[in-house]
């Protein structure tokens, strides 16, 4: 009997102290050096830069409507200067929401192209956790999640470089 309890015991043990496999990943540094994300915020900058020179001549050409129209008003009669005050408020408006209407456009896009970029690195270290064995992949950021990791655990690296490799075979 007391060899049973004892051989229960051991195997108890052996199972309870078995190594569980544990790494962490620096999030920031593994989305902010991502390359598709270097690739996606390259392009997004392009269309933000060709939105303020779109913006900045709206704006110029506007502008010198207005430098016009102040031009015209010393000859005018009240009435028609009334009428042209409203059309110069009509068209700053229409330009204010134009410019508002593609800043959420970009904005949304930004916002949309983020979330699947987080999505896709989360998969991935998915994935990568459960092919490599890991019992828990854990994530490290500003906030302290992690504040302690001895460097063999620190996958970010690791990671960063096998999720760079598969964008450049897409």
């Amino acid at each position: 009997m007391k060899n049973f309890f004892a051989i229960i015991l051991t195997v108890v043990l052996f199972t309870s102290c078995e190594q569980q496999k544990i790494g962490y990943v620096d999030n920031v540094k593994l989305i902010n050096e991502y390359q598709e994300k270097v690739d996606l915020e390259a392009r997004l900058q392009t269309k933000i830069a060709a939105f303020q020179k779109r913006t900045d001549s709206l704006r110029q050409a506007f502008q010198l409507e207005i430098n016009e129209a102040e031009i015209q008003a010393r000859k005018m009669s009240q009435e028609n200067l009334q009428k042209l005050s409203q059309e110069l408020q009509q068209k700053e408006q229409v330009l204010s929401q134009r410019v508002q209407f593609e800043q959420q456009q970009i904005t949304q896009e930004s916002q949309t192209t983020n979330d699947s970029l987080v999505k896709k690195v989360k998969g991935f270290v998915n994935r990568y956790g459960k092919t490599n064995g890991y019992n828990f992949i854990l994530g490290s950021n500003e906030a302290g999640s992690v504040m302690f990791g001895v460097e063999d655990s620190d996958l970010t690296q690791i990671l960063l470089d096998a999720l760079n490799a598969e964008y450049k075979k897409e």
